[in-house]
């Protein structure tokens, strides 16, 4: 496995790659990595003849500075993880080579980047997309993985490529959890132990609002998740909205569309700590 840090380096070697009609795969990634991350690693890896890993913290997609400031970085235990994966490339380059000068482009797919996330991290989605699409000019993949546990993000990426007209297929990989159902993030490693132990309990109880659905409303649904995850000290929803699983647009009723999703952010802890996680209540 070799490791780039600028990107004319990592061209050449992937121009050989290409010159030799192999398939590239690439994982883009901001650290911190799991083994959601390494799911995905391991399925491109199966997947394609050359695998590529970005490993850069973008600080485009932060409206934070504090959660900019605070995201877990560790490059040699992100290299480890890699390796191990069986990935050929990891490109870890510096701010400064991702952006010599300020990125002024504009990106914005309404309604999917402008609801949820989109709505309550303003610029979060414009620079995923300025981030995404530098990796995909950079490293022309054929395939390009991501996690379902970031599902909105997801949709405005497929957007993008579809604007732009980059010849990449995005492969969703299934959300990887711990034993007691918590989604694996990196932002994890940064709860506390007591934290920690109340976080599964956003899943536990979008898993229980699938069975109340069935004998209430969408708004009824809606008020069962926010309260029974805001009666725990330490637990509070930022928002959880029922949504058209296409569209993003919010649900009346459960008859509106054949593919209903249910999606919060909760902040866990006195720091607090960001968590994202969804449920489907109803698939195509």
């Amino acid at each position: 496995m070799e490791v780039f840090h600028k990107i004319v380096d990592i061209q050449n070697e992937l121009a050989e790659v290409r010159k030799n009609g192999k398939k590239i795969g690439l994982v883009p990634t901001m650290g911190a990595l799991h083994d959601g991350h390494a799911s995905l690693i391991k399925t491109s890896v199966a997947e394609n003849d050359v695998t590529v890993v970005s490993v850069f913290v973008n600080p485009t997609q932060f409206n934070d500075k504090n959660d900019l400031k605070n995201y877990p970085r560790n490059l040699e235990a992100d290299g480890r993880l890699i390796n191990n994966c069986g990935a050929d490339y990891i490109f870890a380059p510096s701010v400064d080579e991702i952006y010599p000068e300020p990125d002024t482009r504009h990106f914005e797919y309404p309604p999917v980047s402008t609801v949820m996330e989109g709505a309550h991290r303003p610029g979060h989605f414009n620079g995923v997309c300025q981030i995404v699409s530098r990796l995909f000019y950079i490293t022309t993949p054929d395939v390009a993985y991501f996690g379902e546990k970031d599902w909105q993000q997801i949709a405005v990426v497929k957007a993008m490529v579809k604007d732009l007209n980059i010849n990449v297929k995005i492969s969703e990989c299934p959300i990887i959890r711990d034993k007691d159902g918590l989604a694996l993030s990196s932002r994890n490693s940064l709860l506390s132990t007591d934290e920690r132990a109340i976080a599964p309990t956003i899943y536990k109880t979008l898993v229980a609002s699938i069975d109340f659905a069935k004998n209430h409303t969408v708004q009824e649904t809606h008020d069962y998740v926010v309260e029974n995850i805001n009666s725990v000290n330490g637990l509070k929803v930022e928002y959880f909205s029922i949504v058209d699983g296409l569209t993003l647009q919010d649900v009346a009723t459960w008859d509106t569309t054949p593919y209903v999703v249910g999606c919060i952010t909760v902040y866990c802890g006195k720091k607090p700590i960001r968590l994202i996680d969804h449920i489907k209540y109803k698939e195509q």
